[in-house]
């Protein structure tokens, strides 16, 4: 996202120098957010001590990689400089030359790298760089890096999209008051990282309970849009969506997926010739496996209750997102959790938190779930 965030995990023996340094590279990568799927974002700073004489990032999938454009940036100066790179830079050509063969001719001295690639096409640049006599570091800030790819990682070695559940709550836990009433919790900062967050993720989903009370578009709105629009997927077990709603007169201009267990039914059938894609499945693993297989490899969940409490009970978040606002709803509120698995207190998991944010009034903070 473009908001900026503040790495963490930096090795204690790395210099003050090269923290900063990589910090700033992470900090580039960001900017490419939305625009470089299926490819990682990638931020690369060069720099003679504390001097930044080039950077670069990955804009665009396609585009040149941060490598490459932060040596344009620099130009004769990158000769026996330091590269800080996000990523290891890669060795194969594909719609751009390998990095490493760019990094080598440049005369970098030195290259600093967050974490090494796991695609088995793009890595090895480690053990290139070093062949050709450059000094290489690796693992400084690694798992800022890793965080800030977590989709990418995953989607390298799983059947499954990355799952991302986001809800927004009061300070009572709860997602909606005993009247179901329409409006926000959240104030304008908060919904707008929403937006943001939508941008950076293959699909939007959220129950059929959540449609049929608020009628959402589920596009992405009042931020810079994405390379390609997010999909909206909808689990309605029963194949309820309404042939009116927002969602399906959209469907042929941003794909709408209806996950569903009665997929061959009149009504599924009335949607599909709306445009609606129809995805016949009766479990979260199933349906989370046919989503990968449409090419979605990160989903954004913004509930309901129902849909928040069956994911977590199968096991299939992987990042929770909460946004807290100064809000008390009380007797009769809808909890957030009040699907959720129940754990008696000596075995609740304590999740590792991964960011905090104030937005205005409201708090965002999100946690890993493993």
């Amino acid at each position: 996202m473009s908001e900026q965030r503040k790495p963490v995990g930096a090795p204690s023996a790395a210099s003050t120098v090269d923290v900063e340094h990589m910090r700033a590279a992470l900090v580039l990568a960001r900017k490419g957010w939305g625009r470089t799927t299926p490819n990682p974002m990638v931020g690369a700073v060069i720099a003679h001590g504390p001097t930044i004489v080039g950077r670069g990032y990955h804009a665009e999938y396609g585009a040149l990689h941060a490598e490459p454009v932060a040596l344009r940036d620099a130009g004769p100066r990158a000769r026996g400089a330091t590269l800080y790179v996000t990523l290891e830079p890669c060795t194969h050509q594909g719609r751009t030359p390998p990095c490493v063969d760019v990094i080598i001719e440049s005369g970098i001295a030195r290259v600093v790298i967050a974490t090494r690639d796991p695609n088995p096409i793009a890595a090895g640049g480690v053990e290139r760089l070093r062949a050709a006599g450059i000094a290489v570091d690796v693992g400084l800030d690694e798992e800022a890096a890793r965080e800030l790819n977590a989709q990418f990682f995953h989607a390298l070695d799983s059947t499954r999209p990355w799952v991302v559940l986001k809800l927004a709550v009061s300070i009572d836990g709860a997602i909606a008051d005993a009247r179901r009433s329409p409006g926000w919790l959240t104030g304008t900062r908060a919904r707008r990282v929403v937006h943001l967050l939508r941008s950076g993720h293959d699909a939007v989903g959220v129950g059929i309970g959540t449609v049929l009370a608020d009628d959402p578009l589920l596009t992405v709105r009042a931020v810079p849009a994405p390379r390609v629009p997010p999909m909206r997927v909808i689990f309605d077990r029963s194949a309820r969506l309404p042939v009116d709603s927002k969602l399906v007169r959209s469907a042929r201009d941003v794909p709408v997926v209806l996950v569903t267990g009665d997929a061959h039914g009149v009504h599924a059938r009335a949607l599909a010739s709306k445009g609606v894609r129809v995805v016949d499945a009766t479990d979260n693993e199933t349906a989370l496996t046919a989503l990968r297989q449409l090419g979605i490899r990160s989903v954004l969940v913004e509930g309901g209750a129902g849909l928040a409490g069956s994911l977590m009970e199968s096991g299939h978040v992987d990042r929770l997102i909460i946004f807290r606002a100064p809000v008390l709803l009380g007797k009769g509120a809808i909890g957030a959790f009040s699907e959720a698995p129940s754990y008696s207190l000596d075995h609740a998991p304590r999740l590792r938190v991964v960011e905090q944010r104030r937005l205005g009034s409201d708090e965002m903070t999100i946690y890993a779930m493993h």
